[in-house]
């Protein structure tokens, strides 16, 4: 079988030699047993630093490095399903480029593809992480699979090995907003999940920090269910009923009570404080969808390619 090997970088110059080295180290140990060829497929998500320049004098260097340079930075799922389309190989192993996915564990992988598993994940543990990483993120899975239409497992990470069927249904997707691990859990296909010790960056800073994980975090739950819009309605018949108990009660205070019943101040700024705040809350999740329908009918490309060394005649396209 050929192996494609799919990597991210963005601004990993300090990275991407060591990342090379220590996969293709690997790769050369699987011939011919495990494989018969390999691919490593570099896609630089349009890094401000000397990542592209190491990228193409290792691709010199190398002839199993094809490398898709974009215009600009498109994002993670954007580099991702860039490499699903350029990707040649029987089986895509998916990693990313700062060797926080072990690449020790790539023959495991391989060989739970052959045992006839279309989607094979790594999942770590948390080990080494903050406190408070460590928090959001089991908070993020708690909510989201009380919400989503899939079920997402906590520390199943973007390291995943998906075969040829699995790379064509996930191409084939053709939404703009892509939260991808709720799309390998949506096309479904058998799964082998493989746990693996948490890796702590050697060099360089994280790209994914805690605005860019809550913005994730939203356009996951938001991509895959409705029910933030139900919600809305909930709310709003629970804030309803709350307000007819209360108008009943007053008016009962006035028949019974009529010398002790006041208008008060009290109660007006809370009843427009709790109803401007329940619409508040309806308009902005109604906004979140509309945002992405907003995107979606738009049809631009998932990316925009601007340097390759993959021959034209075998490109797929930009987005």
């Amino acid at each position: 079988m050929k192996l494609t090997v799919l990597i991210t970088f963005l601004n990993e110059e300090k990275m991407i030699e060591k990342t090379h080295s220590e996969v293709k180290k690997v790769l050369d140990s699987m011939i011919p047993h495990q494989i018969t060829d390999y691919e490593l497929l570099y896609i630089d998500d349009g890094s401000t630093d000397a990542t592209l320049l190491s990228m193409e004098k290792i691709a010199q260097q190398d002839t199993h490095v094809r490398y898709v340079s974009f215009s600009r930075n498109f994002g993670r799922e954007g580099g991702i399903l860039a490499g699903f389309r350029y990707a040649t190989g029987d089986a895509v192993l998916v990693m990313d480029g700062d060797l926080q996915h072990p690449p020790s564990l790539i023959p495991d992988f391989v060989n739970s593809y052959k045992e006839g598993y279309d989607i094979v994940s790594g999942q770590r543990d948390r080990s080494g992480e903050a406190f408070a990483s460590t928090f959001f993120a089991r908070a993020f899975y708690s909510l989201s699979n009380h919400l989503m239409d899939v079920k997402l497992k906590d520390g199943k990470s973007e390291f995943r090995l998906l075969s040829r069927k699995a790379v064509d249904v996930f191409t084939s997707l053709p939404e703009y907003n892509r939260f991808n691990k709720g799309l390998y859990e949506w096309i479904g296909f058998k799964e082998k999940v493989i746990p693996y010790p948490n890796h702590v960056r050697e060099a360089g800073k994280s790209k994914f920090g805690f605005r860019k994980s809550l913005n994730y975090a939203m356009q996951g739950i938001i991509s895959f269910n409705d029910k933030p819009l139900r919600f809305c309605v909930q709310l709003g018949a629970a804030s309803t009923s709350l307000a007819l108990i209360y108008l009943f009660w007053e008016l009962a205070k006035q028949l019974l009570h009529p010398e002790s019943s006041v208008s008060g101040y009290f109660t007006t700024i809370a009843a427009i404080i709790l109803f401007g705040g329940v619409q508040l809350i309806s308009i902005g999740i109604l906004g979140e969808y509309i945002g992405k329908i907003y995107y979606e009918v738009k049809r631009r490309p998932h990316y925009i390619v601007n340097k390759s060394n993959i021959d034209k005649a075998n490109q797929e396209g930009q987005g």
